[in-house]
């Protein structure tokens, strides 16, 4: 009787004293409701024009741009095919920097991921050792890599190409997140400058060059306490270097200084990022402390809101436009394949024209793949098309490039035609020049972009016969 009594005494103490402790709790942690107001998280999402769009994307892709591909084998000069995973695949928000400087609180806070069971973990050590790609699903489960890679519909089926060691270190967390329905995000291991890529296991570089090929923004974060830029960090802005328009850096934990102390820091992280960064107009930098508890008292609260509220803003503009950038992406690469097509078909023709029947086929390609100059590979394409001598490749690339694809297994531009699918270099500068802009305009306008019968049917048209009179 009297254990009872006393648990009768004893269970609202109990409760009371947790309420206390959630009500103490929630005075600590931040309002997050400016999240869901600047991402515009309750809109409706226009999935069915995107999908139309997308797959209209897919289709002109498939019949215009990649049998050229195939034909002039230019993903063994490039290393980059794409796939229908990474066409209809979301922006990827990427999240790089040296250790224990809030990336994975950062993740935390704007998924509210914050006392879950799958909130990722953090600490004042180097906790991050995989690469975590955080993804919508229907559920909340934890993905393998090897199971990630082996997926086809998803985009990360070349990460095989890296190893198993890496797999290993690749895990995916799906959930059913209104902000993961448009973006995916990857938080990356922390960059130790003492560690040699060796200890890793797996080519560190390589991957996170994998990843900064394929994202739409990129975070690059600082704490104050870790300013300085060693040989790792420095060898990932060489990475980065031509996609200066992605990259934002973040200051991280900034309420744990005072204001003048603050504006000290401020100034030795560009006077640290300076030499790295040779652009004319450096990358924005945002000031605050992103994780879910409340700004430390007596700093500059208002300054430090304004600049999430102004990186939510950027963030959502990347959402936003995730389709143009998708369309200006594949138009770029196609622009890529049609100019190493044309610098490929140069090479043959004027392999063929210094051939003679006494001729060693070995020697004769041999110069001319020593010294393009000499035979003017290079400067007959910018004579006869309007390529930009700045889109042109490396010309020691195709050293290695006829290294391992012998000259005779490539046929002539304009042997590559067909009854059926019509002209190669004409189905790829009309998707360059007609398709893909039309297709970016409609999405503009605020049509919804259907596809054409022959579109859908992906049939071709008949090449023009140039040896019968009109």
């Amino acid at each position: 009787m009297k254990v009872l009594v006393s648990l009768c005494v004893f269970l609202p103490l109990l409760a009371l004293a947790t309420a206390e402790e959630e009500a103490v709790l929630e005075s600590i942690l931040r309002d997050r409701s400016h999240i869901e107001e600047t991402l515009r998280l309750a809109a409706d999402d226009k999935a069915g024009d995107y999908a139309a769009a997308l797959q209209r994307l897919r289709k002109i892709y498939h019949n215009s741009i990649r049998p050229m591909e195939q034909a002039y084998k230019y993903n063994e000069l490039r290393q980059h095919e794409i796939s229908d995973g990474e066409i209809t695949s979301k922006p990827m928000v990427l999240f790089l920097g040296p250790w224990s400087v809030g990336k994975s609180s950062m993740v935390n806070y704007l998924l509210g991921l914050q006392d879950t069971p799958y909130q990722l973990y953090t600490g004042a050590e180097p906790t991050t050792s995989e690469f975590t790609v955080i993804m919508h699903g229907e559920k909340i489960r934890t993905v393998e890599g090897i199971v990630m890679a082996a997926d086809s519909s998803r985009s990360f089926s070349p990460l095989e190409k890296f190893g198993q060691n890496f797999l290993e270190k690749l895990v995916g967390i799906e959930m059913p997140h209104k902000l993961l329905e448009r973006v995916t995000f990857v938080d990356t291991p922390g960059i130790i400058e003492n560690r040699k890529q060796q200890e890793r296991g797996y080519p560190f570089n390589d991957v996170c060059q994998w990843f900064i090929d394929r994202a739409d923004l990129i975070f690059v974060v600082f704490d104050p306490t870790k300013l300085d830029v060693g040989l790792e960090l420095e060898m990932l802005f060489r990475q980065l270097k031509g996609r200066e328009s992605q990259i934002r850096i973040i200051l991280n934990k900034a309420d744990s200084l005072a204001t003048q102390d603050l504006m000290r820091v401020y100034g030795a992280l560009f006077w640290s990022l300076a030499p790295l960064i040779n652009v004319t107009e450096p990358p924005r930098v945002y000031v605050s402390s992103f994780w879910p508890y409340d700004y430390a008292p007596d700093t500059s609260r208002e300054l430090f809101k304004r600049e999430e509220i102004s990186l939510l803003e950027d963030l959502n503009q990347v959402i936003e436009n995730r389709l143009e950038n998708k369309i200006a992406f594949i138009r770029q690469h196609g622009i890529r394949v049609r100019i190493h097509a044309l610098l490929v078909d140069r090479y043959v023709q004027t392999f063929k024209e210094k051939m003679s029947f006494f001729s060693d086929p070995e020697l004769v390609f041999k110069e001319i793949v020593e010294d393009p100059d000499k035979f003017y590979i290079f400067k007959s394409i910018l004579a006869k098309t309007n390529v930009s001598k700045f889109d042109l490749p490396n010309r020691d690339a195709y050293r290695d490039f006829f290294g391992i694809n012998p000259v005779s297994s490539f046929k002539q531009l304009s042997a590559q035609c067909s009854y059926i699918g019509g002209c190669l270099l004409e189905k790829i500068e009309r998707a360059i020049t007609q398709e893909l802009p039309t297709l970016l305009g409609s999405i503009n306008s605020g049509k919804n972009p259907t596809l054409s019968s022959c579109e859908a049917t992906g049939c071709g048209e008949k090449p023009k016969n140039r040896y019968r009179r009109n």
